[in-house]
């Protein structure tokens, strides 16, 4: 016997306690993964000699292995935790270093991108403006905080049930202030190119056995008086006018005289302008009047003399009716489809979808006409009660980000107060054929190695990655209480090594008191 097996003994439960310490030390750090002393016994060959007669010469630490497999995944109240359920790990990079690790405790700092506590910038894929994923290039990834813009509102696919029992209303002609006129109607939210929003509702007008008109208004009004109301917004001299108004209302000094003349002015190139356009769409004399009679000069400086142009508008507009004209014509079959032979028939032929002019008015600053396909394909006639089935819209209003949430397959998604989401990014994993050979950095990270493997990076919940989880962290994979029975059985190992010192000193000690 000699002191190098005890003093190797020593040296291996002394490494053993460390490693269990250790362990013991993080077993609440997110992410992190316990690690395990791995011994090997030490022979000291001879040239010559005979192997099976060699008693050894102690204890070696061959590695510290560090063991990843999952820790049990705990549900957090931030939105930017994310938990790794699977093999892979997260890439990131500091400083332009990049890094792993299974630490999915993220947040977002002043510059947009998601970065962990010790500033490491979470990597993936970037998306455009349009949220289309650009799946090529692995780099930091921002969130971009910019609003989303509008869309005008361009398509309506709308399936409702018109009841085959209905009646024939009984006042013509239609009116949208007429009840008695239409059967039944069913507003829609529309947008314009600024994103402002409109309300566009069909109004059913059953005029026949399995035939129906279709009417269409905007903001209450049906769309023809809509767009005879609108005349002004391209009429020369009331465009002229308006300037003038503006200018008067802008002139240092003002001269209250010239604004009351320009408000007047406006008044009655607006009212020309409709009354005009009124006429060439079939108004009535009782129609005209009550148009007139919006911007006459009945009273002394005129009715207008205090309004602004946008309220004369609004005048004229309330009093601006004209023959209805219809959007659509529908005709059913004996089985209450629609009998798209019999509308190719009528004068002129119909057609779906049919695209439907609103006017934008009063002005946004949005274009003019919202021109809108309308497509009835799957309506029917049944005997039932009249209702809307489903009717889809697209166009949007502009939305603020509010919040985001990150998928099992790593998209980030934005999620906006106009009720639309987009992709904002995607985060991506990487997996290592041996990842056991990483180097640890610290701060829950680790390195790529030579004897780790390539990184191979890709998608979650693709080629052996797993998926992701959010409001959650993967907790530490550390079981105490197995580790609390293997310090007590490094410390009968260190004890039992010291003693064999001691025997070995008692033995010493013999031979020296022999005389």
């Amino acid at each position: 016997m000699s002191f190098q097996q005890g003093l190797s003994g020593l040296n291996g439960a002394a490494k053993s306690l460390d490693v269990i310490g250790n362990n013991i030390a993080n077993s609440a750090t997110v992410g992190f993964k316990q690690s395990q002393a791995q011994f090997a016994d030490i022979y000291a060959n001879s040239l010559y000699g005979v192997g099976g007669n060699q008693p050894g010469i102690g204890v070696a630490v061959s590695q510290v292995a560090q063991l990843f497999n999952q820790g049990n995944l705990e549900s957090s109240s931030n939105p930017l935790d994310i938990a790794i359920n699977g093999g892979g790990f997260f890439r990131t990079s500091v400083n332009g270093a990049i890094q792993y690790s299974r630490n999915g405790q993220f947040q977002v700092d002043k510059s947009g991108f998601i970065i962990n506590a010790q500033k490491a910038q979470l990597t993936g894929y970037p998306a455009d403006v349009n949220g289309k994923i650009l799946a090529g290039a692995v780099v930091p990834l921002q969130i971009d905080p910019s609003d989303m813009a509008p869309q005008a509102t361009t398509k309506i696919d709308t399936q409702v049930n018109l009841d085959s029992n209905s009646a024939m209303p009984t006042v013509v002609p239609f009116s949208v202030g007429e009840q008695k006129s239409w059967t039944k109607q069913f507003p829609v939210p529309v947008f314009d190119s600024l994103g402002n929003a409109h309300t566009m509702s069909n109004f059913y007008v059953k005029t026949g056995t399995n035939s129906w008109d279709v009417y269409s208004a905007t903001d209450g009004k049906e769309i023809t008086s809509a767009k005879v109301a609108a005349a002004a917004q391209t009429d020369a001299a009331s465009l002229a006018a308006r300037a003038a108004y503006q200018s008067a209302v802008t002139a240092v000094p003002l001269v209250p005289a010239a604004i009351t003349a320009a408000a007047v002015a406006y008044g009655n190139a607006a009212g020309a302008a409709v009354s005009a356009a009124a006429a060439a769409a079939g108004a009535s004399p009782a129609q005209l009047a009550a148009i007139s009679a919006t911007y006459g000069s009945a009273v002394p400086n005129g009715i207008n003399s205090s309004l602004t142009p946008d309220q004369i508008d609004k005048n004229i507009a309330a009093v601006t009716e004209v023959p209805a004209v219809r959007s659509a014509s529908l005709v059913f079959n004996s089985v209450g489809s629609l009998d798209k032979a019999a509308m190719l028939g009528l004068t002129p032929p119909q057609t779906l979808p049919v695209t439907v002019n609103l006017p934008v008015f009063p002005a946004t600053g949005a274009n003019a006409n919202l021109a809108i396909k309308v497509d009835f394909t799957n309506s029917t006639q049944l005997s039932s009660s009249t209702s809307e089935k489903r009717t889809v819209a697209d166009g949007y209003a502009a939305g603020q980000l509010s919040r985001f949430v990150v998928g099992t397959d790593g998209v980030i998604q934005g999620q906006y107060n106009n009720g639309k989401t987009r992709d904002l990014g995607q985060v991506v994993l990487t997996k290592f054929s041996n990842p056991n050979g990483l180097e640890p950095l610290g701060n829950n990270a680790w390195a790529e190695s030579s004897t780790s493997g390539s990184p191979m990076t890709g998608e979650p919940s693709s080629a052996g990655l797993g998926d992701l989880r959010a409001s959650a962290v993967e907790v530490s994979n550390v079981d105490l209480t197995a580790e609390l029975v293997n310090m007590i059985t490094a410390q009968r190992a260190y004890q039992a090594n010291a003693q064999t010192i001691k025997t070995q000193d008692s033995v010493l000690q013999t031979l020296v008191n022999l005389r």
